[in-house]
C-alpha cells in the first residue's frame, strides 16, 4: 500500500495535523481486521490515540464511506457498525402514567 491515512486529495487543516504523518502507510491497512480484529492494528490504534485529531479523523472516515484502513483509531468493521447504529431509528421513549384509570 502506498497510501497512509493522512494523503488525501483534499486539503483539510486536520490532516496536517495528523500524528500518521510520516509514519509508514501499511501499519494503516493491515491485511484483515476480520481474522484477528486488533492485532494487525495495533501499532495504528497506538498511533491514533496520540494524535490531536483523532475525531476529525474517525468523523471524515465515517462521513466518506471510507471501508479500508484505520481511521481515527477505528477499523473498517468498527465504522461500518457505527454508520449501521447511526441509521437504526430511535428507540420511541416510553410513555409513564398513559392509563387510563
Amino acid at each position: 500500500m502506498t497510501r497512509s491515512c493522512c494523503e488525501h486529495s483534499e486539503s483539510d487543516d486536520w490532516r496536517e495535523r495528523a500524528a500518521c504523518i510520516g509514519e509508514d502507510p501499511e501499519i494503516f491497512f493491515p491485511l484483515s481486521d476480520v481474522a484477528a480484529p486488533g492485532a494487525e492494528a495495533s501499532l495504528a490504534r497506538a498511533v491514533c490515540r496520540r494524535c490531536a485529531v483523532l475525531v476529525a479523523c474517525r468523523d471524515w472516515a465515517l462521513e466518506h464511506g471510507e471501508d479500508d484502513g484505520i481511521w481515527g483509531a477505528t477499523t473498517a468493521a468498527q465504522r461500518r457498525a457505527i454508520r449501521r447504529a447511526a441509521m437504526e431509528p430511535a428507540p420511541q421513549a416510553r410513555r409513564h402514567g398513559g392509563g387510563a384509570g
